[in-house]
């Protein structure tokens, strides 16, 4: 009888054990719902992808849902997966769902979750109706509100009408007037994107660091270089051992190339990259393929006051100095004897691999050529007889 009796007070108690544990459990859930408000932000991990929505994990037991549209890219496929955290904005919990979103559109902007999205810096989407005065009027779900000219986009608006029709993403800079007076900026958005991929870079990013880019623009200096979203200089005597006079001969718009990183100032948001140095160095062998005293067909690439550049190779330019051009005759300007495209043979003076630096002088033959055509020219004008003329010429017709 006894026994029976303290059976049953342990099966009561079991009993009670596991409602109280279910009614604190319950409450821990309902509380964490409720502890959250509108518009504010949490991280949660996503636990789960299925059809159109995402299951995020939250506190203790309980799930929030996501639509899985908002983090589609741009080709429609799914940017996230399953073990990811991502940040969201709470948005309501009805019927037991605890609603999330990543931005806010549509049916979900009325009047509250406005002015929480103001609060709480949260991002609205709207489609800009028109070009007003100063800026555009733009329409977030049943809400219109203001963007000035000088908060849409990243750079200056150069033609409005390219916006009108177009759905933007905006942050919501002002929210007066019980949402009648609503200010928003396109360009906070894109900063906070931009520093986001900035942040990334400097993770992975490192000095000589061989990277991948796309072209996006050209101009006289240098071309502008896409690195995962971020811009990166590609100056113009980087681009090849040669020199390049057009940049637009030897690159385009679109165009994916390699290059290895020269300098990272994240201070001042500047990335500077090479191409040329990806290229073999033709200073590596100078010495061994340019002995002193040999002798060498190069092409005349600029003209100096102190003299003339001679291209041995790609990289590899030479001077011949002004006083070995002068022969027997003065003259002002290496114009006055050798012209840029001209072939010329030069001898190898001095390699100074060091400080990159290659002394060379015209060979013999070349100041003889130089000396008979002036005589040539002399008697050509002149018209009186010259007897040394007349003998190049029957020398040079022998030749021929």
């Amino acid at each position: 009888m006894i026994t029976r009796i303290y059976r049953e007070m342990e099966r009561h108690t079991v009993k009670d054990n596991q409602e109280s544990e279910f009614e604190r459990l319950l409450d821990e859930n309902l509380s964490g719902k409720q502890a959250l408000e509108p518009g504010q932000q949490i991280e949660a991990e996503i636990v789960s992808i299925s059809g159109d929505c995402i299951f995020l994990q939250l506190d203790g037991k309980s799930e929030g849902q996501l639509d899985a549209a908002e983090l589609l890219d741009k080709d429609g496929n799914m940017s996230v997966k399953e073990g990811d955290v991502i940040k969201a904005f709470f948005l309501h919990a009805r019927n037991g769902i605890m609603q999330f979103t990543t931005r806010i559109s549509g049916d979900k902007a009325e009047s509250s979750v406005l002015e929480s999205a103001f609060q709480n810096r949260i991002p609205v989407e709207g489609v800009v109706e028109r070009e007003i005065k100063g800026g555009f009027e733009v329409k977030i779900g049943d809400t219109r509100a203001f963007c000035p000219f000088s908060q849409m986009g990243m750079k200056r608006v150069e033609n409005p009408a390219d916006f009108v029709g177009t759905h933007q993403t905006f942050e919501i800079t002002e929210f007066g007037e019980k949402g009648r007076n609503i200010i928003v900026s396109n360009r906070a958005v894109l900063d906070k994107e931009h520093q986001k991929k900035v942040d990334r870079l400097k993770q992975s990013l490192k000095e000589k660091m061989k990277i991948t880019g796309k072209v996006t623009s050209l101009q006289s200096f240098g071309a502008f270089i896409d690195i995962g979203g971020v811009q990166a200089l590609l100056p113009i005597s980087e681009i090849s051992r040669e020199r390049v006079e057009n940049i637009q001969d030897v690159l385009t718009p679109g165009q994916e190339i390699e290059a290895e990183v020269l300098k990272l100032d994240w201070k001042n948001e500047r990335i500077s990259v090479s191409m040329k140095q990806l290229l073999p160095d033709p200073w590596e062998h100078a010495e061994s393929n340019y002995p002193r005293g040999s002798k060498h067909s190069g092409t005349v690439v600029r003209l100096m006051n102190f003299g003339a550049f001679v291209n041995l190779e790609p990289g590899l330019d030479g001077l011949v100095h002004i006083s070995e051009l002068k022969g027997e005759e003065r003259i002002d300007h290496p114009r006055d004897v050798v012209k840029i495209g001209q072939s010329l043979e030069v001898e190898i003076v001095n390699v100074d691999k060091k400080q990159k630096r290659l002394s060379l002088k015209p060979v013999s033959s070349f100041l003889a050529d130089e000396a008979s055509s002036k005589y040539l020219e002399t008697e050509s004008e002149t018209e009186t007889y010259n007897p040394f003329s007349a003998l190049l010429k029957d020398q040079k017709s022998a030749d021929s």
